[in-house]
């Protein structure tokens, strides 16, 4: 790489403009030139990189002072044109929205050893209060309770505040928890006695967030964060003398480390994973500076994850061909691949997402024509039944509550009109209780709102599922105004869920519809493969024949379709926009991941070298690096009428840092003046999921809804309509 210039010391003067609309800031250019497997490339905006962002991470207040500079201005436009004349719009969203929140809410307790575990927030609090009581008293919400961690009290005089894990010991006297408070995903590890309230050992400040308890609860085993953020190795921590022994260390960067344990809290489990390849090892729970057992060596390729059941491993693999995987098991003392023996065969079409054990039934989550379902296997003769839903498009999700040999499951359930359900189902008898039903303090009838399933052609014959919520009395006749969301990177499928902000949308007369392209896995995890590596762009002319076929059905007018994704969904957006900027009247694009080439080609950023099996390593790769070429969007910005597009990011944001936002809003205007306008808001005292407190993220969605109305022309005072 060469540095032709030196770097801007401050952002340009901003262009001569109406004083009733101020001109957005101009960004400096500073060629900088980068050559790799004989391709060049200039980077105009190279220099907002913070060469110390690692520090950065850690404390946001040694940002360089030309880059604090330029992202202030940046925000300070934002804010003039955009957030002061909605403050009334968003200042009503937001109380829409906080009154579909019971503010005094509490979780549906879960029940280990003598005493129930659940989390509640006080009347106006931000965060959580986790809590417990006497497990006799466990659906009494009058019964005593004890406080365990107060977080509006542990928030106080934070900019931002997050609970990571949060466990007891197994004598329930000792409480572990982890926090960040600056949203880097650097959490602080603190151990304390719960009766006193003293530190049990000094705090583990180069955490990644998770542990867990030995068996006898005299030391935590948790994960290392390396320089580079990544979680890189497991350590014991002896709470007695205060001393860490290094238990398992992963060399290589592209695999990032975890941490877990068996239901049945027998045996810990060390985990080492890509996006597509895993290996794990095990040992006892109450064993001290353990001996790991591998259970199977990493294939590339080849993913298995692993339940203690009936006194054997059970192990979901897509092994041998498995697309959609398969479940087989093999002794404690056997775990070779060889050994494996099948259980439940592969059944193409149908993906099997997981396991839950308990002492005598073992469940499985599967997901078949994008929608899951619950199946239990009884132990003692095999038998199997699922559990079953009618609604259209629905969203489940198995949950622990109980103690391991208690024969009772937990599940939530919700739909894009039905709230949150929480049930335990009786294992035995077949029987639901339903434990809660959320609340919406406002009001809230799920008939006066429609749920649908279509399938949209894509553009090569491939049917895309998409989820759809509309108010009944919302025409489709063409004249509906549509939010079309999307994510489709990781195999992540977006569930078909309750989200009361939707209806504040919704209830102004737009269509919802999320579209689950491939890229995801709502068809089965061939639906992901699909839409990876060489075949990516697949996720993207799936969301553009989505949004093309709902204005073709009368879903939308076609000057009046916004679309969202945030992250790698961010991606989506940038790509859609260079594809079919036509199509949209606005874009919302939060944490975009949209620097694709220079974030897969820099070593040093946490999460890149896992990622290569997802996008491909344009370092090495020749193939990979045209392929990547041919879509990421900040390379592939060209002067074109592009619709309004309203970015986030934030400052310690690990996962998508701030550059890659601002460098697409500074090329964007640069390369296509006449497009847009363009708004840029990085969060400065926030990360990869915006504000941590309940209400402040609030705010944060009324703003992008505030966006979606105007970019449709319903915000009076702000016109963002194209011509």
């Amino acid at each position: 790489m060469t540095d032709k210039n030196t770097p801007a010391s401050a952002p340009a003067p901003a262009a001569e403009a109406p004083a009733t609309v101020p001109a957005p800031p101009v960004a400096k250019r500073v060629d900088f030139e980068i050559t790799q497997v004989g391709r060049t490339r200039v980077d105009p905006y190279h220099w907002m990189k913070d060469d110390a962002w690692q520090e950065v991470m850690r404390d946001p207040s040694v940002l360089r002072a030309d880059i604090r500079e330029y992202l202030e201005a940046e925000n300070a436009y934002t804010k003039t044109v955009m957030e002061d004349p909605t403050v009334a719009l968003r200042d009503s969203l937001f109380q829409e929205m906080k009154g579909r929140i019971k503010e005094d809410d509490s979780s549906v307790p879960e029940i280990d050893g003598p005493y129930a575990y659940y989390s509640r927030y006080r009347q106006g609090g931000e965060y959580p209060i986790l809590a417990r009581r006497d497990a006799a008293d466990a659906f009494n919400a009058d019964a005593p309770e004890t406080i365990l961690l107060d977080g509006d009290k542990m928030a106080e005089g934070k900019d931002y505040f997050s609970f990571g894990s949060i466990d007891t010991s197994p004598d329930h006297s000792v409480i572990a928890y982890s926090v960040d408070t600056q949203g880097s995903e650097f959490y602080t590890i603190a151990v304390k006695n719960i009766e006193t309230g003293e530190d049990v050992a000094a705090p583990i400040t180069d955490g990644y967030g998770s542990f867990e308890w030995s068996g006898d609860g005299k030391s935590i085993f948790w994960i290392h964060r390396d320089e580079n953020a990544r979680p890189d190795a497991v350590y014991e921590r002896d709470l007695a003398t205060g001393e860490d022994t290094l238990i398992y260390e992963e060399k290589d960067p592209g695999f990032f480390v975890g941490v877990s344990k068996s239901a049945n809290l027998e045996k810990i489990f060390i985990t080492s994973s890509n996006h597509t390849t895993s290996e794990w090892h095990w040992f006892p729970a109450d064993e001290h500076a353990p001996r790991l057992r591998m259970v199977a060596p990493r294939q590339d390729g080849i993913e298995y994850s692993l339940v203690v059941w009936d006194d054997q491993f059970y192990i979901t693999t897509n092994t041998d061909g498995a697309v959609d995987f398969k479940v087989m098991r093999a002794s404690f003392d056997s775990t070779s691949r060889d050994s494996w023996e099948e259980i439940i065969p592969h059944r193409p079409g149908t993906l099997i997402l997981g396991l839950q054990a308990q002492k005598d039934y073992l469940s499985r989550m599967e997901r078949e024509n994008g929608l899951p379902r619950i199946v239990v296997r009884a132990r003692a003769d095999g038998a199997e039944h699922p559990i079953s839903f009618e609604e259209a498009a629905y969203d489940l999700g198995l949950d622990s509550g109980y103690d391991y040999d208690v024969p009772m499951l937990r599940f939530d359930y919700a739909s894009p009109t039905t709230p949150d359900q929480v049930y335990d189902y009786d294992l035995t008898t077949h029987e639901r209780i339903l434990r809660k039903t959320r609340e919406v303090p406002s009001g809230h009838n799920p008939e006066d709102y429609v749920a649908e399933r279509v399938m949209a052609p894509s553009w090569d014959g491939a049917e895309v599922p998409v989820t759809i919520l509309h108010r009944k009395d919302t025409p489709i006749d063409g004249t509906a105004p549509m939010l079309l969301y999307g994510y489709g990177s990781y195999g992540i499928t977006i569930p078909a869920d309750f989200r009361t902000s939707r209806l504040s949308l919704v209830d102004r007369g737009f269509v919802y519809a999320i579209v689950h392209p491939r890229g995801g896995m709502a068809k089965g995890y061939q639906w992901y493969l699909d839409g990876k590596l060489e075949t990516k762009t697949n996720t993207f002319k799936d969301f553009v024949a989505a949004g093309h076929y709902l204005v073709e059905k009368g879903y939308a007018a076609p000057d009046k379709v916004v679309a969202q994704g945030g992250s790698a969904g961010g991606l989506l957006m940038g790509a859609v926009a260079n594809m079919a900027p036509d199509l949209f009247a606005g874009i919302i694009a939060a944490v975009p991941f949209v620097d694709v080439i220079n974030t897969m080609s820099d070593e040093s950023l946490p999460l890149t070298p896992p990622e290569w099996p997802e996008w491909g390593n344009p370092l090495i790769s020749a193939k990979d690096y045209d392929q990547i070429a041919t879509y990421s969007p900040y390379d592939n910005v060209t002067d074109q009428a592009y619709p309004a597009m309203f970015i986030t990011g934030g400052l310690s944001d690990p996962r998508v840092t701030y550059w890659e936002p601002t460098k697409w809003a500074a090329k964007l205007r640069h390369d296509a003046p006449e497009g847009g306008p363009y708004f840029l808001k990085i969060n400065m005292d926030a990360g990869h999921g915006g504000a941590s407190g309940r209400f402040e993220g609030l705010k944060e969605v009324a703003t992008e809804y505030a966006f979606a109305l105007a970019a449709v022309g319903k915000v009076e005072d702000v016109d963002l309509t194209k011509d």
